[in-house]
């Protein structure tokens, strides 16, 4: 943090990484809850110098700097305050005449947390909002679980019966799957043998044991529901908007899974694929059919995520998929140990059920080790869709990814581009049209350029200093980045004017906004057609292309329309032509 960072930040207020002590003379006892909660949830800056008065931060200045700063890092070494050694970054300002002393708190890592005051883990605090919160007693037991060293899936189970428990169609199908997928080891077809040997049954003083990872991935209902007394997952689809849904609304479809890991995975692939689309294409090199929906990539890669990264030493919260008309909703107890950024890196992170992870990537369930979060945005990006949403709470330890299905660049956001005359790379373009989506005040950090497909942190910085140098966009700081006040506004009204104006019974007429291929696609409409008819019609193979310049603009524009408008995503949607459409179509005729 510099300076005018420092500045900025005051001009706020305090928040989730920022918090501000008075401490003119003295360290106040409260800034070590603050050290606590930082490190226990994401990290942050503890400012001391500054006060708050009538909700307003003010820099009044320590009076006694060296004895301040002193006695903090000595607290903070000393392991007397703290149950940990905490090394945080210091950085001193004079403003004003004013010393302000800013430190940064780094979060601690899995087998640190918690840290908590005077060797009472009862006094481990985390960060929520402006506030630091004394965790709740299930809080503190996640913490400990998750800084065990035996880790919590690899344990072995001595009250279940290891010839009883597991479910032998769910090994043999994971046994076709392995040989399958693995043909130079050596086949064990025995399923306890094939067990122990990969260590989901382990010996113990001359007795075979179960792992509850064993338990939870292979075991039979009854023997799953007796170490995990509450669902594996929660399956709902609500075939309404997510900005139109009220939670007093029943969902559609619902299925709360309570079989094992892998039988949930199958159960909740064939709730899929009853109302995802199937694209008929073939691969170039085999010429063998593909019937893969275009957004199963990101769709597999979420829910594997949610089913080997949940925390199931969590039993009073369950894991959840809901699938929303606009988006789709994965939600998990249990935090992500790495960073938002890191998690866009292609390195292997440490995770929370290592045997469970191995288990699914053993047969090809996920991809190779670091990679499944990109891929879920790399599958999305390629779609021409805005980025997925991450948020990973280490306060409350939950996870949530979000896919939403909404085009990125929009027809309004190339009209307008090519209006102010900028040329731009895709990736570029990819940024701009990213902010331009986002509301007044929203930013765009390097993180969220990353996750347009762009491979580091130092591209993403690149691409927007090319912007912020062709005045499009201006810096909130080193990582922060927002679309300039008068370039939103430029867009506002351009967006306004190009929207068409239709009177009430006035027969619309063709206008500019009617491009070459949505007049080719009206032309092609008879009666109610499914997609594919119409790409067949119109003689198109590229869905994607199909859909960003046929489709979704008729529909956009009101010319064209779905015959089962509340599932979008339904096998048996049809298109038909409105009012408005046949009304183009006569006029282009005439």
């Amino acid at each position: 943090m510099n300076q005018d960072e420092l500045l900025a930040r005051l001009n706020g207020f305090e928040w989730n990484d920022f918090e501000c002590k008075r401490a003119q003379r003295g360290v106040p006892e409260d800034a070590y809850k603050t050290v606590s909660a930082f490190a226990n949830t994401a990290g942050g800056w503890l400012v001391f110098g500054v006060s708050e008065r009538d909700g307003e931060l003010e820099i009044t200045g320590v009076e006694e700097p060296d004895k301040v700063q002193n006695d903090f890092l000595a607290a903070l070494r000393g392991g007397q305050k703290l149950n940990r050694v905490i090394a945080v970054e210091p950085r001193k300002f004079e403003i004003d005449g004013k010393h302000i002393f800013a430190f940064h708190v780094p979060e601690s890592s899995r087998a640190d947390k918690p840290v908590y005051l005077k060797g009472d883990p009862r006094q481990s605090y985390i960060r929520r909002g402006a506030g630091d919160e004394q965790c709740t007693p299930s809080e503190l037991e996640r913490f400990l679980r998750d800084a065990a060293q035996d880790r919590y899936d690899g344990m072995a189970l001595p009250d279940i019966p290891v010839d009883r428990c597991f479910d032998l169609e769910t090994v043999k199908w994971y046994q076709v799957q392995f040989a399958r997928r693995n043909p130079e080891h050596l086949e064990i077809a025995d399923p306890i043998g094939f067990l122990l040997n990969w260590n989901f049954i382990v010996e113990r003083s001359g007795s075979m044991l179960p792992t509850r990872a064993g338990v939870l991935l292979f075991g039979d209902g009854r023997y799953v529901r007796q170490i995990l007394p509450r669902p594996v997952l929660d399956y709902q689809r609500i075939d309404t908007p997510f900005d139109q849904w009220s939670a007093d609304q029943r969902w559609h479809d619902r299925y709360v899974f309570e079989e094992n890991i892998f039988q949930t995975w199958q159960g909740l692939v064939a709730r899929y694929m009853r109302i995802a689309e199937h694209p008929f294409s073939l691969d170039p090199a085999t010429l063998r059919r593909n019937d893969d929906p275009p957004d199963y990539v990101a769709f597999r890669e979420a829910a594997i995520n949610l089913l080997i990264h949940q925390d199931y030493g969590d039993h009073g919260r369950k894991a959840s998929i809901r699938l929303f008309a606009d988006r789709t909703i994965f939600w998990n107890p249990g935090d992500a140990f790495a960073t938002e950024a890191e998690l866009l890196d292609p390195t292997e992170k440490e995770v929370r059920n290592p045997t469970i992870v191995k288990a699914f990537r053993r047969i090809g369930l996920s991809d190779q080790a670091g990679t499944g979060i990109r891929a879920i945005f790399r599958n999305w990006h390629d779609l021409g869709r805005v980025p997925p949403q991450l948020k990973n709470d280490k306060a409350r330890k939950e996870f949530e990814l979000v896919l939403i299905n909404r085009p990125l660049v929009t027809e309004a956001m190339q009209r307008f581009r090519q209006a102010i005359g900028v040329n731009l790379t895709r990736e570029q373009a990819d940024v701009l049209a990213l902010g331009l989506g986002r509301s007044a005040g929203e930013r765009i950090s390097l993180t969220d350029i990353r996750g347009l497909g762009v491979g580091t942190t130092q591209q993403a910085k690149q691409i927007a200093d090319f912007l912020v140098h062709q005045q499009l966009l201006q810096p909130v700081s080193e990582t922060l980045f927002e679309v300039r006040d008068a370039l939103r506004q430029r867009f506002a009204r351009a967006t306004e004017q190009a929207t068409p104006q239709v009177p009430p019974h006035v027969t619309p007429q063709v206008t500019p906004q009617v491009t070459p291929q949505v007049l080719a696609l009206l032309r092609k409409a008879t009666g109610e057609m499914a997609r594919q008819e119409l790409m067949n019609a119109l003689g198109l193979k590229d869905r994607k292309h199909f859909g960003d310049a046929y489709l979704q603009p008729a529909l956009e524009a009101g010319l064209l329309e779905m015959t089962i408008p509340d599932k979008p995503q339904s096998s048996k949607q049809r298109y038909r032509l409105t009012e408005q459409g046949r009304a183009v179509l006569k006029q282009d005729e005439a």
